[in-house]
């Protein structure tokens, strides 16, 4: 973090509309009357940025824990998908849990501490390991 000075209240105030998403931002900026050009001041001070930066940050870990709360229950009608006989739908639930895996963050997190020089068995699923897994889903599927 920086020494720069703290925010003021109309900064503030913007930063909280731009992230309320009620309204588009030349509308935030008439609405609290800042120009185009003190706006993109703002947007080139090192405090302004750091404090949208520290926002989108947390929005996004706010996003995560919503997804988070739901995953238990999505990973399991996705389980429930597999077996449709819609081969279709069945090969889509398979991507979508693959895809799923491959974005856990624990996952990810824990493939950085414990493997931080990245070896092969801490990677995501490539493409090709994909279609290889979901091969073997069709021909079990099949048998």
């Amino acid at each position: 973090m920086t020494n720069a000075k703290p925010l003021n209240a109309k900064q503030l105030a913007v930063i909280e509309d731009l992230f309320a998403g009620e309204s588009e931002e030349h509308a935030i900026l008439k609405n609290h009357n800042i120009s185009r050009k003190l706006y993109d001041k703002w947007l080139t001070d090192e405090g302004f940025i750091e404090h949208l930066d520290r926002r989108m940050v947390w929005e996004y870990r706010r996003g995560e824990l919503m997804l988070a709360r739901f995953v238990r229950k999505s990973v399991s009608n996705l389980m429930d998908l597999t077996k449709s006989k819609q081969s279709e739908t069945a090969r889509k639930a398979c991507i979508d849990i693959i895809t799923i895996s491959g974005n856990c963050l624990s996952c990810r997190q824990s493939a950085q501490v414990d493997n931080p020089a990245g070896s092969p068995e801490a990677q995501p699923f490539t493409s090709e390991t994909a279609g290889r897994l979901l091969s073997v889903l069709a021909e079990a599927k099949r048998a």
